[in-house]
């Protein structure tokens, strides 16, 4: 909301389109693929590209909470950081961007949740975000040796958590609280976070009662590209803003993902992508992945589920900026038309394909207007 204070954090600093990067706490980042030379899961690769988030002055470093995962030849998004740690030790090593924790809520006590927030949001100087997730891995959920709950249920308890984490983060007195789900008994945490009220809260809902939680509770709306074509998405981002506005009087940012595959010619960007993804691609990790997700594949021809793999081989199922330095900046500029305030990133290889994304296409970025404040 408007009111809100949080001077200090990116989100907020009024530019046309804001950038980040989207699961470098993981081995390969975005790309499920055997080609040489994609992120590694240690820290001073995460170093490195915290660097570059500064260089550009990136607004957010957006984790993936992951505990296990999806086999294949590269046990895609199974080695990787803790979102929380990870957020502090970010926080620490940057000076720019927004540190985000992502958080499963069922495996996360609320209070443990808030008193961690608290001191990412210290440790940043007021730059943290609590990106949270209610859960939808089965097999993850599982191995903590809980049931995974049904989908409305997962909002319910997702509210009652959030309601503790912010009353947590606000309130000068002891609480206690009775719920379907928590019960805590005088709830207490000092110091409050930096940031006023608190850190800024986003979800990816994306059915219709997430869609509601994210409206009512949230400060970032984190929509999935299902589409790939501009009209569509204006449409959608339109709706999770207005929904937001209309129902909960309450102002969204919306942002998305998208992958970035650059080369000197289209050509070259497109064989670029094929090498990674059609020719040296995880397929198995990848529709372990879709199956988990509960993706009905018997719904899409084969044709739509090889194009749904491709997507999220190459970069979480985002968006594709496949191009020249002129294309991408082309793109990224119908894509803030299409109403999103911010688009995380991913790329292949993720340092160097990140640091000519610096060199050339930054510089056309500055130029085009689309980060002016």
């Amino acid at each position: 909301m408007n009111s809100k204070v949080r001077s200090t954090n990116p989100f907020y600093n009024g530019r046309k389109l804001k950038l980040g990067s989207f699961s470098i706490n993981l081995e390969h980042g975005g790309a499920a693929s055997t080609i040489d030379g994609t992120h590694k899961a240690d820290w001073p690769s995460i170093k490195a590209l915290g660097k570059l988030h500064d260089d550009m002055e990136f607004e957010a470093i957006v984790p993936v909470a992951r505990w296990r995962g999806f086999g294949g030849a590269t046990n895609f998004a199974g080695p990787g950081f803790e979102t929380y740690t990870f957020a502090a030790g970010v926080g620490a090593q940057t000076n720019y961007p927004a540190v985000i924790a992502t958080s499963h809520v069922p495996l996360v006590h609320p209070i443990m949740a808030a008193k961690q927030m608290i001191t990412i949001d210290h440790i940043s100087g007021g730059r943290a975000a609590l990106n949270i997730v209610t859960g939808w891995n089965r097999p993850e959920i599982e191995m903590f040796g809980i049931p995974l709950r049904e989908h409305d249920e997962r909002y319910e308890m997702a509210v009652e958590w959030l309601e503790i984490v912010k009353r947590l983060w606000t309130e000068g007195a002891d609480f206690d609280f009775a719920g379907r789900f928590y019960k805590i008994v005088k709830g207490y945490a000092e110091p409050k976070p930096i940031q006023k009220p608190y850190p800024p809260i986003m979800n990816a809902g994306g059915s219709e009662r997430g869609r509601h939680f994210v409206a009512k509770y949230c400060d970032l709306a984190f929509l999935a590209p299902k589409v790939r074509e501009y009209a569509p998405l204006k449409k959608m981002a339109d709706e999770y803003r207005n929904l937001a506005r209309d129902e909960y009087d309450n102002e969204i940012e919306v942002w998305t993902n998208a992958y970035v595959v650059q080369g000197e010619t289209e050509a070259e960007a497109r064989d670029y992508l094929a090498e990674y993804v059609d020719r040296k691609g995880d397929w198995d990790a990848v529709t372990t992945l879709i199956d988990t997700m509960g993706i009905n594949a018997q719904t899409f021809t084969p044709e739509q589920l090889k194009a749904m793999k491709r997507h999220f081989i190459a970069g979480w199922g985002g968006f594709p900026l496949v191009g020249t330095k002129e294309q991408i900046v082309d793109m990224l500029g119908k894509l803030s038309g299409c109403g999103f305030d911010g688009v995380v990133l991913t790329f292949p290889r993720f340092h160097d394909d990140m640091v000519a994304f610096r060199d050339e296409v930054y510089p056309l970025l500055l130029q085009s207007g689309l980060r002016a404040s």
